[in-house]
């Protein structure tokens, strides 16, 4: 798949991403560093155990980087999530709030998983 199909399926804006990094080659290598950050993985062990904090700073984080990628589903969800968690203990249940951040989060891997070799390499 192309690098547009790709923010298509992801729920982001190609144009947005080009206006700002101007290549696609970069836009690429950056797309595929993505699922070896560790935000969600943080995100998904500390709710179950209910560390608040944690889950609020890798939901944060998990924004940040899906907005400095363009990934508008998965920045809009994870903004949601971070808000709730913002403060301390959620005010409600965070579960359907993690299960669309869940969502966005493996749509964006799968997609980035399957651009095409040719746009920026390795």
């Amino acid at each position: 798949m192309d690098l547009k199909e790709c923010y298509r399926r992801m729920g982001g804006s190609y144009d947005e991403m080009m206006r700002r990094m101007r290549q696609e080659e970069r836009v690429v290598k950056f797309l595929r560093l993505f699922p070896k950050d560790e935000s969600f993985a943080l995100l998904t062990q500390a709710l179950p155990g209910e560390d608040w904090p944690a889950a609020f700073r890798a939901a944060h984080t998990l924004k940040g980087v899906a907005l400095n990628l363009g990934l508008a589903d998965l920045a809009g969800s994870s903004s949601a999530l971070t808000e709730a968690l913002r403060g301390g203990e959620p005010a409600q249940d965070p579960a359907p709030l993690y299960e669309a951040v869940r969502r966005d989060y493996e749509a964006a891997v799968a997609a980035i998983s399957a651009l095409d070799g040719a746009a920026g390499g390795n």
